[in-house]
């Protein structure tokens, strides 16, 4: 930061100084008034100059937080577009699967026994028929459970052959919802990405703030020296003024001097004039006087 002006340095000028020094005085400190308003200018100057760096680097970071800002909310947009899309495509892979949870209810997969089981049951009965024997009652329900078990095996195949769809329908939910979490993942990092422009965006705007201070303060220190410098010349523009004033009223004296000289030299004359003409002899001074006053 630039130093205060030493106010040591700096020249005084009271009325009192303009009215009793002397010329010579005034000219010495017409020249110190001078120097130092020449000291003070140079110092608003690069003071100046200063200030204005900073108000440029000012500028540059609020230029810089601008464009991290529209940076965050172009990624902002694009994350909420990718929003409503997974949203969509969840909301579609869900009525997916709802239809998937219907079909398997509709074609009751998950209850009743298994073909491998049904298969086993009618064998082992089959079995139980060809090698036991049975009267001609417990035979007939034999076979008529065998009858029961192959109904059921066949009822499970023809449900176990229309699930080529259901698997169809399965796979297209698991891409919808895989196409969903893929729209997710770049919400995520889309936000993550916004949030970091954010987050130099602020920082951009808190330097630029420091640097505006700085900024200031250096204006405040232009302001103090160009003050100072202008007082400096005001001051010395008044010594000038009272310098001319001065010779003014020298040169008033020296014509009322010239003036004096010539009324006397005239008055001179004419004494000599009066002798010659009374026939005194006039010696070459005199005559010289007398010439210069126009009487020969």
């Amino acid at each position: 930061m630039a130093e205060s002006i030493n106010e040591s340095d700096n020249v005084e000028l009271t009325d009192d100084d303009l009215e009793n020094k002397s010329k010579g005085q005034l000219i010495k400190l017409a020249g110190q008034l001078r120097d130092r308003r020449n000291e003070l200018n140079q110092m608003a100057s690069e003071r100046a100059s200063k200030r204005d760096d900073l108000n440029a680097k000012t500028r540059e970071k609020v230029d810089e937080a601008q464009e991290h800002r529209e940076k965050r909310d172009e990624l902002n947009e694009q994350v909420q577009e990718h929003k409503e899309k997974r949203n969509e495509l969840n909301a579609e892979a869900n009525e997916l699967f709802d239809k998937v949870d219907d079909m398997k209810e509709d074609l009751e997969l998950d209850e009743g026994k298994s073909v491998d089981q049904l298969e086993e049951e009618i064998e082992d009965l089959e079995f139980k028929q060809q090698t036991e024997v049975l009267s001609t009652e417990d035979e007939r329900e034999l076979i008529e459970k065998i009858e029961e078990k192959r109904e059921q095996l066949a009822d499970r195949k023809e449900k176990l052959n229309s699930t080529g769809d259901l698997e169809e329908l399965k796979e297209e939910a698991q891409e919808v919802r895989a196409e969903a979490s893929k729209h997710h993942q770049k919400v995520t990092e889309l936000a993550d990405e916004a949030q970091e422009h954010h987050n130099q965006m602020i920082e951009a705007y808190r330097e630029a703030d420091d640097i505006r201070d700085e900024a200031d303060e250096w204006h405040e220190k232009f302001v103090d020296a160009q003050e100072a410098a202008d007082r400096h010349h005001e001051d010395f523009v008044r010594v000038q003024k009272r310098l001319r004033e001065l010779d003014k009223e020298e040169e008033e004296e020296r014509k009322d001097e010239r003036a004096e000289e010539r009324e006397a030299a005239k008055e001179e004359a004419e004494e000599i004039y009066q002798k010659f003409k009374e026939g005194e002899t006039l010696d070459t001074e005199d005559l010289m006087k007398l010439q210069k006053a126009g009487k020969l």
